[in-house]
């Protein structure tokens, strides 16, 4: 009889088990795959998570997030959240606030103010909700978010201001619609709230655990007290106490002080933590992917039902009334250009923070047995899906109506600072081209500065690289360092971003030991230039005293044949410009054909005497 006992104990906690392996894995599988696809067919990621989350959840039944996880699950949304927040924060970089602060601080402050008042008023008019739990919908719907405005101003590429204005609106409205969130639920459905006071000491409290946690992750690295592969797991483990700390000591502080952890980190000058940022866009992919998936297959068919057209006629108030006038009104007076205020009134996704709050207050209310408060979740989910795919798609077709993202950009990312790749790039700058370097060596990102051009400390591989870069205006990529892989793999890179026909790189180098067969041609970028040139080559180039770079007019009179001849040896042909100043890059699939009206730019050495000098004559 024991032994029978036993075994049915035994069963049933196999079954539980098996069950978590399968739901786990379940989530990790969907989380990615959702993210592959959208990345293939070039669509908002947070739909496919959201649509894949929904189809294991309510449509089928296979995944059950509070069954799988219980109580458990609450704690690990907010965890989540304080990780995909503390990554946020490592983006974000005083001196680019300067330029932008004005704008910035008005939205987070006067334009949240009243995009608050206006979605409260739209939820009580428009969706019957009682006037306490619209004031609770207009606090968590004020938030947009990095997780959804990145990767749009990644595919978007805007010039100007208004890229760093969304990204830094982004980042910091989080916090501030989480503490709104609970402060309204502390007064409205709890009774209790401390005032001002209680402001200032969540803020406090966050600042100051926030910094203390940026101190220490200093202090080790300076000091050398952690070994290398330990760097990433104790900053994970640091970000987690913080907020964590923060959250026992003063309730939901602990978001904006992971914030405020990595806005520390990313300013200071001590340290580097270029190594910890790349680990935690690795790490935020994943939470990303599984948070979404989470939170949506916590929908039911009861909650789709409860949509009905004032659940539209709501949305689409927020798209064409609220965003604008909370942008408008708050940018009264500003400097910000008419158009700018233009894209950032047609631009407010809401993402993973909004869901997550939505979640967690819809739980407590019904565990308060508050009525409607199963009508949160469902309002929130549908102004996620409806604004990410209204602003995912057609921000790109609005950006170049605006003129702030080019429809045809002809500047240039030069990944690789070295002396003569600079040369190249100073002679495309002095030409009006715009012309961006990055490289991972600081003694070649000097020298570039100290010369005037544009360049970024920056390992190009990093997903931190496409948040700290001005990719306004920017059509091609050369990739111009010595290491082929790394052509290679920066090529693969930007391909997804500005289109495999506009990326180079240099011809690998035959007598490298690394055949360069290994690498397979459908991943490499375009190869740049005739001849097989390889880094080497244009390294000995440039080096030389009697070669120049130079562009050359090609007329009726002086045609190609007559360049050649006038060059001959020692002339490497590299860009052709047409009539429309437009730059075409020379490659092996495309080789110089220029005609009359057309310019060329070229390196060549002193030229035969006769032909031109007979010419000018």
């Amino acid at each position: 009889m024991l032994g029978v006992i036993v075994f049915k104990r035994y069963l049933v906690y196999y079954t539980n088990m098996e069950h978590f392996l399968i739901g786990l894995s379940l989530i990790l599988i969907l989380g990615v795959l959702a993210q592959w696809i959208a990345w293939r067919l070039k669509l908002p990621s947070i739909l496919l998570l959201l649509i894949f989350g929904f189809l294991a959840g309510a449509a089928t039944g296979v995944l059950k997030p509070v069954e799988l996880f219980g109580e458990s699950l609450l704690p690990a949304v907010s965890l989540a959240v304080a990780i995909i927040l503390f990554e946020g924060g490592l983006n974000l970089h005083w001196k680019e606030f300067r330029e932008i602060r004005k704008a910035v601080r008005n939205l987070i402050l006067m334009g949240a103010a009243i995009a608050w008042a206006l979605t409260t008023a739209a939820a009580y008019y428009i969706l019957n909700f009682d006037l306490a739990l619209s004031v609770l919908l207009g606090a968590i719907l004020i938030v947009t978010g990095p997780t959804v405005i990145m990767p749009i101003l990644r595919h978007i590429r805007p010039s100007g201001s208004v890229g760093s204005i969304l990204k830094w609106e982004g980042i910091l409205i989080d916090p501030v619609g989480a503490l709104l969130a609970v402060f309204v639920f502390d007064i409205i459905f709890v009774g209790h709230f401390g005032g001002l006071s209680e402001i200032i000491k969540t803020l406090g409290i966050s600042t100051i655990t926030g910094v203390a946690g940026a101190a220490f992750i200093v202090l080790i690295l300076k000091r050398y007290w952690v070994p290398d592969f330990l760097h990433n797991p104790v900053a994970l483990m640091t970000v987690i106490g913080v907020f964590t700390a923060s959250d026992l000591i003063q309730s939901e502080s602990g978001l904006l002080a992971v914030i405020i952890m990595g806005l520390a980190l990313a300013n200071q000058k001590f340290v580097s933590v270029e190594h910890i940022v790349e680990f935690k866009e690795n790490l935020q992919i994943l939470l990303i992917g599984g948070l979404f998936v989470v939170l949506a297959a916590q929908l039911t068919m009861a909650d789709l039902a409860s949509l009905n057209v004032g659940s539209y006629i709501f949305l689409a108030a927020l798209i064409i009334i609220v965003r604008p006038a909370a942008v408008y009104l708050s940018t009264i007076g500003s400097n910000i250009g008419k158009k700018v205020k233009l894209f950032l009134a047609g631009m407010a996704p809401r993402g993973i923070v909004a869901a997550a709050i939505a979640s967690i207050f819809a739980t407590r209310l019904q565990e308060l047995n508050y009525p409607g408060a199963e009508r949160l979740v469902p309002i929130t989910f549908l102004t996620i899906i409806g604004t990410v795919a209204i602003y995912g798609l057609g921000a790109l077709p609005f950006a170049k109506r605006l003129g702030i993202a080019d429809a045809d950009p002809q500047g240039i990312l030069m990944v690789g600072a070295d002396e003569s790749m600079r040369k190249i790039g100073a002679f495309l700058n002095n030409e009006g081209y715009k012309v961006v370097f990055a490289d991972s060596s600081w003694d070649s990102i000097t020298a570039a500065r100290l010369e005037g051009l544009e360049a970024a400390y920056t390992n190009i591989l990093s997903e931190h690289a496409l948040d700290e870069m001005d990719f306004g205006g920017i059509g091609y990529m050369l990739a111009l360092t010595k290491n082929d892989q790394v052509n290679t793999m920066a090529c693969m890179r930007f391909a997804g971003i500005i289109g495999r026909a506009n990326v180079y790189q240099l011809w690998p180098d035959e007598k490298d030991k690394r055949a360069p067969q290994e690498i397979a041609p459908n991943l490499r970028g375009r190869l740049m230039f005739s001849q097989k040139t390889t880094y080497n080559d244009l390294n000995k180039m440039l080096s030389r005293e009697d070669t120049t770079i130079k562009m050359i007019a090609i007329t009726q009179e002086f045609t190609y044949k007559h360049f050649i001849s006038q060059y001959a040896e020692g002339a490497l042909p590299l860009f052709i410009i047409d009539e429309n100043e437009k730059i075409n890059i020379i490659s092996k699939d495309k080789a110089p054909k220029p005609v009359a009206g057309q310019k060329i730019i070229a390196i060549v050495r002193p030229p035969k005497k006769g032909l031109i000098q007979k010419m000018q004559e």
